[in-house]
């Protein structure tokens, strides 16, 4: 998964003139002629959105706008790749995804093996049915 993080304009809601644009687009094609794009998304800022802090049994809602802007995610992309240095050589070609000062975090999605003897065969049954039920709703238009 790759991260793009916030920043003051992303959390000001500034959205990206029309040559960021055109290059992001340009570098998602790159990004599927290759294979390598699953998924992406942009963020609305954080005054739009909420946090759910769990202690023990307890739910406490936070919301936003989230004061560290350095923690927060202003977007996101989801590549399948061979390896990390794979996953930053596609990053570094990345048009800056602000056209400011920006970071683009990369982070390793788990994958079922990753979790042992733990994740039975029961539970991986139970993520596939989850995962094909999530397709399928995805998949239906919207009222």
């Amino acid at each position: 998964m790759v991260l793009v993080k916030a920043n003051k304009n992303t959390e000001a809601g500034v959205l990206p003139d029309e040559k960021l644009l055109t290059d992001m687009g340009k570098y998602n094609e790159e990004l599927v002629k290759a294979g390598v794009l699953l998924s992406m998304e942009g963020l609305h800022p954080s005054s739009k959105g909420a946090r759910v802090r769990f202690s023990g049994a307890k739910r406490t809602v936070i919301d936003g706008p989230f004061t560290e802007t350095k923690e927060l995610v202003a977007g996101f992309w989801l590549w399948q790749v061979k390896s990390m240095a794979a996953a930053i050589e596609w990053a570094r070609r990345c048009p800056n995804p602000t056209g400011a000062e920006a970071e683009i975090e990369i982070r390793q999605v788990f994958e079922a093996e990753d979790f042992g003897a733990e994740f039975t065969p029961e539970l991986r049954e139970q993520e596939e049915r989850v995962l094909a039920q999530a397709e399928r709703l995805r998949k239906t238009p919207k009222p």
